[in-house]
């Protein structure tokens, strides 16, 4: 193809996905352009610290017993994540519209790879960690209120393959889901609020708990000046989770498309958010590697659960009390977490359904709010029912490895359309072209390949549910041409 020809299909394909993502349009089946760089950071920063900074040291202790190898390990993930970020920078400022890497895997390799990224979204991806996250809120809500985490059945609905359960504790979990849905139903104005006030609260707490926990806690350098070799080849399966830990940095290319300015904000978005992440992240770990040794980090004595490390940490620094906090800051993380993927993840259905490779009524904008509000309170409703089951854990072990799977190829879908539409007008490029983002892709076949051979049989199964999900593909296709075929009539 020549480069005239290319120049003339890159322009066409650019008019036709800027036209329905003016900020001036009037079209009912649109979104409204409404959030700065600012706001789409704070979906970043939500959509990225969870619980795994809290919960993953101890074991990344286990595995690189050095405080040197532990700070590079993190720092390393960092700068992979923003390898991506800017990567991602690039693809959504080309294409600024809604849906993230569906949008870009179906613009290099085609439709069905597009699909197959929003349906494991909406299987497992953002419902499952939804799900999760809320359980989690009833847990560490329940230090305060302790019958938040009751399990006793109210109402038990058998179905077969699974029993649907409504206790105290699924209770709890449904009405954070809720809460927050109807929140973002009622659009971009109070979901951005709220979204930007549990942002602050987050990063405002942490940098609270590191700032005091180093300045007046009672820690010891030392700590940070032991441990065995600092680098070994376990120092790369340490990268597993940390990237792990660091997934989300993606957010704010799934709102692309109600984002002021793309081309400008959507880059500072990532750059902003992710850089602020790795920060934190880094912080953190410096307070634990401050507050116990390394041989403590990896077996701690001091803490219970999944918050060993934190608790036992925040303990030995500021006292019995800080546990009690530390639970307080973990379910504001959780509610912050929960709340941008109620915003990011619609997006991508939303996206889907206006190809017809979803539910066609998810492709509805409300006349009022101007939400993809069905989008919303489907994934909401998908979300409660894994809360009722019991067991959305199981789904996340299945597709772990599509989070690294998906946001591989949606970096390399970056030479892909370089080449494919060279000419076309690119209001940004990925910093470290080509090698940042060649390293990323690198990095992430190593990580996939080395998770895949580890827990081959909850890979597997996630395969199998993600090659379910492509007759559906096809039954959405037929949908969508008969509709077109009625429309044209």
């Amino acid at each position: 193809m020549s480069d005239t020809v290319k120049q003339s299909a890159g322009t066409t394909r650019t008019t036709i996905y800027n036209a329905g993502v003016s900020q001036t349009s009037t079209n009912p089946h649109t979104l409204e352009r409404r959030l700065g760089p600012f706001d789409a950071a704070a979906i970043v920063i939500s959509n990225v610290i969870g619980v795994g900074i809290f919960t993953s040291p101890g074991y990344i202790a286990q595995i690189v017993a050095h405080p040197v190898g532990i700070i590079s390990v993190w720092l390393i993930g960092g700068l992979l994540a923003f390898a991506g970020a800017m990567a991602y920078a690039e693809l959504a400022a080309l294409r600024p519209r809604s849906g993230g890497e569906y949008v870009y895997l179906r613009e290099a390799y085609g439709p069905i790879a597009g699909f197959l990224t929003g349906w494991t979204s909406f299987v497992a991806g953002f419902t499952g960690a939804i799900a999760l996250g809320a359980l989690a809120v009833s847990e560490y809500i329940a230090r305060f209120v302790p019958a938040a985490k009751d399990p006793t059945p109210i109402v038990s609905l058998p179905l077969g393959l699974v029993t649907l359960t409504l206790s105290p504790r699924t209770i709890v979990a449904t009405a954070a889901i809720v809460a927050l849905t109807l929140i973002h139903v009622r659009g971009l104005g109070p979901g951005r609020i709220v979204q930007n006030v549990l942002a602050a609260g987050k990063v405002g707490a942490l940098l609270l708990l590191v700032a005091l926990g180093l300045a007046v806690g009672r820690g010891s350098v030392p700590h940070a000046e032991a441990g065995q070799a600092i680098f070994s080849m376990n120092w790369l399966a340490a990268l597993i989770p940390v990237m792990f830990s660091y997934s989300g940095w993606n957010a704010a290319a799934y709102v692309a498309e109600e984002i002021r300015d793309p081309g400008r904000n959507v880059p500072r978005a990532l750059a902003l958010g992710t850089a602020a992440v790795v920060v934190l992240y880094l912080g953190v770990n410096a307070l634990y590697l401050y507050a116990l040794p390394v041989q403590e980090i990896a077996h701690p004595t001091g803490g219970q659960g999944d918050l060993a490390v934190a608790i036992a940490a925040t303990t030995r620094l500021l006292g019995p009390g800080a546990a009690d906090v530390l639970a307080a800051v973990v379910v504001v993380v959780l509610l912050a977490s929960i709340s941008a993927m109620t915003i990011a993840g619609p997006r991508v259905y939303f996206a889907m359904a206006q190809d017809g490779a979803f539910f066609p009524a998810a492709a509805r904008v409300h006349p009022r709010f101007k939400t993809p509000a069905v989008a919303i309170a489907a994934q909401a409703i998908w979300s409660v029912i894994l809360v009722l089951s019991g067991n959305p854990l199981k789904l996340i072990y299945y597709t772990g490895f599509a989070v690294v799977l998906f946001s591989g190829l949606a970096v390399s879908a970056l030479f892909v359309l370089r080449v494919r539409y060279p000419n076309e007008p690119r209001p940004f490029k990925a910093w470290g072209y080509p090698v940042a983002p060649a390293i990323f892709v690198v990095a992430s076949l190593i990580i996939l390949i080395n998770h895949i051979r580890t827990y081959t049989a909850d890979s597997l199964s996630g395969m199998a549910l993600m090659a379910a999900g492509i007759p559906l593909y096809f039954v959405f296709k037929a949908t969508k041409r008969r509709q077109t075929s009625r429309e044209n009539l």
